[in-house]
């Protein structure tokens, strides 16, 4: 009897058959099928049906949908979703969701099944409604940002151009993933301007954008690919924006391509708009050498009523420069003075400079002379450019006295000299024909330095980038020593110092060499040149044989200078087996060569 009742008396569950029946009976979960009828206090539970109407059911679906995601179960949370939102058509059913669930999901899955599922989902629950990508916490954010800039270091451009562009459709912020300029630098290295342009139309400042990016092409003298861009960047805006026009205007007179800038500004006008001077300005400048092009686009300004500025009087200066107008260029400076008293104007060192250079050229000291005066009186301080254009004033007019005191001027000045500037002195004395003077100041320079006396007050102006001889100091003046280091280009003027003297100019080569210098093809051609004039054909022959041993790459100039030496010596035969060797080369011979 005892052992009947133990077989009949109910038994209680094993802990595991418990945690299940839990599991089972969870919200939202059936429970197994049941003949018993329903504890009275048990709660039904929610019908989506209700949604609408039901805060509860809303709230209860929303925690269904949240820890689906959480789970990684990103599919059925769309489903949940869509279903959801077609009961309650609710707005605002995303704000229900959790951003930290839905973020932990979101990295779950990129991390099992990689970024191409993970921006699928974004795109469905964009489609849901959901915007998904701007809910993800700063974890979550970091992890997607991080696989594409894995994508990135593969050198998987496209495949990072797509993902960037999908996750900017959906509002991720993809300017945090890296910087844009840094990932455009690599399409301009890899000469690939469609789809730098691709990659910057996906950000809000892709016009400015795209601009950098046309400089970068520029700046590499890709004409081509930069006009590619500035040609996209008008269509994608409809117009030409003034800023972009000026800088592919720039770069097409840093690639040397003028007419290229006049086709751009014609377009402008074409279009019926009024370029501001800043691109007036840099076309003129693009055409610096076009003296006739650049006048009339300076009377074309002032007939449209854009008042020119400074940066145009300089640029007009510059063409007269190059042209050699000096006349016109005095009338030119002399209105910007005039305007300078009447208060339009405010003179820099840019116009003193280009206007001393003007008179250096034309070997005008005087005027030059008075350009300084002009700059000191109107509280400008001289700079390296102007110093060296009033030395070469002087030089350049065999003054070469007036030039050294204009060196030891500078000195006191606090302008350091450099090594041009005691080239041109040395140039001056080579032109005047005052070679062995030109070979006594450069030994002495080179072993002594330039030294300047100067009182007590004069050397507290200056900084550590000056030298003092203490010996020779006192308690009432300095020795100032200005230190002289020759480059090539001064061992080429002395080559020229020589005269007809080939083994002169060969040792000033040998002693270049000694200095740990390399002769460059100037000085090359320079020996040949002397070679040549002194009857010497064979010394030119064997110096054109030695440049091609040791690997330089001769010019035309190099090789005309051979076929005169030739002809000089009346070895006609050899000057036209040059002249052969030089079309093989691909050299293409000039009218020297030619005759």
């Amino acid at each position: 009897m005892a052992l009947a009742m133990t077989s009949t008396s109910p038994q209680p569950p094993p802990p595991s058959h418990r945690r299940r029946q839990r599991r089972l009976l969870r919200p939202g979960v059936s429970g197994p099928p049941s003949s018993c009828s329903p504890s009275p206090k048990a709660k039904a539970l929610p019908l989506l049906s209700d949604v609408g109407r039901d805060p509860t059911a809303m709230k209860y679906y929303s925690r269904v949908a949240s820890n689906l995601a959480g789970a990684g179960r990103l599919r059925e949370f769309l489903l949940a979703a869509e279903g959801l939102r077609a009961a309650s058509a609710d707005a605002g059913f995303e704000g229900r969701i959790s951003r930290r669930l839905l973020s932990r999901g979101v990295a779950a899955a990129l991390r099992d099944h990689g970024l191409p599922h993970v921006l699928e989902f974004l795109r469905d629950a964009d489609q849901v409604g959901i915007r998904a990508a701007v809910m993800l916490d700063s974890d979550a954010y970091e992890t997607v940002a991080a696989a594409c800039r894995l994508l990135l270091g593969e050198g998987s451009m496209t495949e990072f151009v797509e993902a960037v562009e999908a996750l900017a459709q959906r509002g991720f912020f993809v300017q945090g993933i890296v910087d844009p300029m840094d990932v455009l630098k690599i399409f301009v290295k890899k000469r690939d301007p469609n789809m730098a342009i691709r990659y910057a139309r996906i950000f809000p400042q892709s016009q400015l954008l795209m601009c950098n990016t046309m400089e970068a092409f520029g700046k590499r003298k890709e004409l081509k690919h930069a006009l590619t861009v500035f040609g996209a960047l008008k269509d994608q805006f409809g117009g030409i924006n003034m800023f972009a026009c000026r800088s592919i205007i720039d770069i097409c007179g840093h690639c040397g391509c003028s007419v290229q800038a006049r086709i751009i500004f014609e377009g402008l006008l074409a279009d019926k708009i009024t370029p501001n001077v800043y691109v007036f300005n840099s076309l003129m400048n693009a055409n610096a050498h076009s003296f006739s092009y650049n006048f009339s686009v300076y009377k074309h300004m002032q007939s449209l009523g854009v008042p020119p500025d400074l940066t145009s009087y300089n640029i007009l200066l510059k063409t007269c420069c190059n042209a050699k107008e000096y006349k016109l260029a005095q009338e030119i400076y002399e209105e910007i003075k005039k305007k300078e008293r009447d208060g339009l104007l405010k003179l820099d060192v840019f116009t003193y400079s280009t206007m001393m250079k003007v008179f250096a050229d034309a070997k005008m000291w005087k005027l030059a002379s008075n350009i300084k005066e002009d700059m000191q009186a109107a509280g400008v301080r001289l700079n390296l450019v102007t110093w060296s254009s009033l030395i070469n004033a002087y030089a350049n007019s065999g003054l070469v006295d007036h030039a050294i005191e204009i060196l030891e001027e500078m000195a006191r000045d606090g302008c350091q000299p450099t090594a041009p500037c005691f080239n041109i002195i040395l140039t001056g004395c080579v032109k005047s024909c005052q070679y062995d003077r030109a070979f006594r100041l450069f030994y002495d320079w080179k072993e002594y330095g330039v030294k300047i006396s100067l009182s007590p007050e004069q050397k507290e102006c200056f900084g550590g980038n000056f030298t003092f001889c203490e010996e020779h100091t006192s308690s009432s003046n300095a020795l100032l020593v200005v230190p002289f280091r020759p480059t090539v280009t001064t061992y080429n003027i002395l080559m020229k110092a020589c005269g007809t003297n080939g083994e002169r100019a060969k040792s000033v080569m040998n002693e270049m060499r000694r200095n740990g210098l390399c002769p460059d093809l100037i000085s090359w051609s320079t020996l040949m040149n002397i070679y040549g004039s002194s009857q010497n054909r064979d010394g030119a022959i064997q110096a054109l044989r030695r440049m091609q041993r040791v690997g330089m790459k001769l010019n035309v100039t190099v090789y005309t200078v051979a076929i005169k030496a030739c002809v000089e010596n009346k070895d006609l035969k050899l000057a036209l087996h040059l002249f052969e060797e030089m079309k093989a080369q691909q050299l293409k011979p000039n009218l020297v060569s030619s005759k």
